[in-house]
């Protein structure tokens, strides 16, 4: 083999090293394919795949409430300032609606405020559930209308994906939300970061701490994973939907506290 094909076969496999990782399980600051099937939900019709550049954005007009800006943090947060004794524990709201009302509930019980990047579609099904979480001090943002891996899909349908759930919230709460959170991953492509960009999300809102909840291991583990990993800052990643994470979120909260941090927004954890 000469240098040249030395070479090219060096430069072949680390691009299939990268691509491999992009598809491995979530590690701190890594991507994560979630194991729910990449299909729409029931009773959902999703957006036909097409070719090309995206159409023009739909018009979103002001929300009443219009996402903050945080100077000096552009693009992809996936923590804020470690010298704060604070922390956000961000939900991926979809899946039963019992399970959300029974993490919220646990949530105020303690004083903490949380963060639910919501499904468009899991919306739709239950459009109460919006105001219950602005209602309890929470905040809500935007995870896509059929939590497909939105950085698979060809332009134009990711960006729907993107604007029809910013139409649900502006149309429930007023706002299209603070946030931005990509389906089926922890940080977007730069296209979708663009898209995002374009429905009026100055951040998307990444995290430094998987609780690998949605993996099913039980609610001893998911505190365990959190508390391993949590400090000033973080950003932690947890799910509606799973009964291991409402078992676990007591014993969460009861240990943040111990240690002197505070459940707090997004917004509140980085402005």
């Amino acid at each position: 083999m000469t240098t040249t094909d030395r070479r090219a076969a060096l430069r072949t496999g680390a691009g299939l090293v990268a691509a491999g990782a992009l598809t491995a399980a979530c590690t701190s600051g890594g991507a994560v394919a979630h194991p729910e099937p990449a299909s729409a939900p029931s009773g959902t019709t999703p957006a036909p795949a097409t070719s090309g550049r995206a159409p023009a954005l739909p018009s979103l007009s002001e929300p009443a409430s219009p996402p903050h800006r945080f100077p000096g943090r552009p693009g992809q947060i996936a923590h804020g300032p470690r010298g704060h004794p604070r922390v956000a524990l961000t939900f991926h709201g979809d899946g039963d609606p019992a399970t959300a009302h029974a993490l919220l509930t646990q949530a105020e019980r303690r004083g903490a405020r949380v963060t639910v990047l919501a499904v468009g579609s899991w919306l739709d099904a239950h459009p109460r559930l919006a105001r219950r979480i602005l209602d309890g001090g929470h905040e809500l943002g935007n995870h896509t209308q059929h939590h497909l891996d939105v950085n698979a899909l060809p332009e134009a349908r990711a960006h729907a994906e993107i604007a029809d759930c910013a139409h649900r919230l502006k149309r429930l709460t007023g706002s299209i939300g603070s946030f931005f959170r990509p389906s089926r991953a922890a940080r977007a492509s730069p296209l979708v970061e663009r898209l995002a960009h374009r429905a009026g999300y100055p951040h998307l809102l990444s995290y430094d701490v998987d609780s690998l909840d949605f993996t099913g291991p039980g609610a001893p583990a998911v505190t365990r994973t959190v508390l391993a990993q949590v400090r000033p800052g973080s950003i932690v990643s947890l799910h509606f939907g799973y009964a291991d994470t409402v078992a676990a979120l007591p014993a969460v909260l009861e240990e943040l506290d111990r240690r002197g941090l505070t459940a707090v927004t997004a917004t509140e954890l980085i402005r």
